[in-house]
């Protein structure tokens, strides 16, 4: 293992993640339900107002539906190997209704809209995404934010940088690794080993490391690009087509040239893109100060909390369990 992927700065600590959760088991679901209401009935109508469109947003039910008998009861859900960060996000907000409701889950990088009401990660932007309900799971790797980034744009080098995995199953990837691996205005490359061109293999850089660039590249994987929300936290510039996944980032609301620099789908303006912002960098600072603007709304820890709770009450308000 290289000794980079260990390094935790601009991270979110994963020990502590795991310890907290697992000492959260230990406490009795009374010892939350009883809270509920409480909790629901400390907001404010206005701070309601205020938290309803992204409700709304994560969860688009309009419709009262039953659930069919496949569902699962909240009681059976377990921990489960490979999925434990699901299951905690999961159980953080569940334990606080009755556990002999039921559900629809996924875990996983989900790309499709289930038949049935069910809680995602991840869904398709475009479409009737209503069956896709988000909630805010694998936090712990996704909802990353730096801190405090120690360069400022004009300081930055003038280039795009680049570091991930690319599959053969990811031909998105492929493409612009075939077309910018050994471009000039880039330091991209892939940091896993497969069958792939031996070319494109490189090092890893932390995100210390990549924060020494004005653009980062924000390149979607299986469902969404995971570090977007960092990127988007700093100094630096995301460089990304427009997204075809979301997820509680709400990356369906993002506006091209306004939070992030937008390149085409065949990646064919990369330069133009790139050329443009590094003789225009005004503009380019204005987009970051709306990037960290955008983010600013899911630091709130208080209003993240409320909202995970509301989109699971909404839920079973609509499948008519409440």
């Amino acid at each position: 293992m290289e000794l980079k992927r260990l390094s935790s700065k601009h991270k979110n600590n994963k020990l502590l993640y795991y310890l907290r959760n697992y000492c959260r088991l230990l406490l009795p679901n009374s010892f939350y339900q009883q809270n509920l209401d409480r909790k629901l009935n400390s907001i404010s109508d206005q701070h309601l107002k205020s938290l309803q469109s992204r409700l709304n947003y994560y969860n688009q039910l309009t419709q009262h539906q039953q659930l069919s008998n496949s569902s699962k009861r909240l009681s059976d859900i377990n921990i489960n190997e490979d999925s434990k960060t699901y299951f905690f996000d999961f159980r953080e907000f569940h334990r606080y209704f009755d556990q002999s409701l039921n559900v629809y889950y996924a875990f996983g990088d989900i790309t499709h809209v289930p038949d049935v009401p069910t809680f995602v990660k991840s869904r398709p932007i475009k479409g009737n995404n209503e069956n896709s309900i988000l909630l805010k799971w694998d936090k712990v790797r996704h909802f990353t934010f730096v801190k405090k980034d120690r360069k400022s744009f004009l300081d930055k080098e003038n280039k795009l940088v680049f570091r991930g995995k690319v599959h053969p199953t990811q031909p998105h990837r492929i493409k612009f690794m075939e077309l910018y691996s050994s471009h000039p205005l880039c330091n991209v490359g892939k940091v896993n080993k497969n069958n792939l061109p031996n070319q494109w293999n490189v090092n890893r850089m932390t995100i210390e490391e990549q924060l020494n660039y004005k653009f980062i590249l924000s390149l979607e994987g299986n469902d969404v690009a995971s570090n977007l929300k960092w990127v988007m936290s700093s100094n630096s510039v995301a460089v990304m087509p427009q997204p075809k996944f979301e997820t509680w980032f709400m990356e369906g609301q993002l506006i091209p040239d306004h939070h992030y620099i937008e390149i085409k789908e065949d990646y064919s303006n990369l330069e133009e893109r790139l050329n443009y912002f590094i003789k225009h960098p005004e503009e380019a600072m204005a987009i970051n100060r709306n990037a960290k603007q955008y983010v600013a709304q899911f630091q709130d820890k208080e209003d993240e909390k409320l909202l995970s709770l509301l989109v699971l009450e909404k839920y079973f308000n609509y499948t008519g369990q409440l």
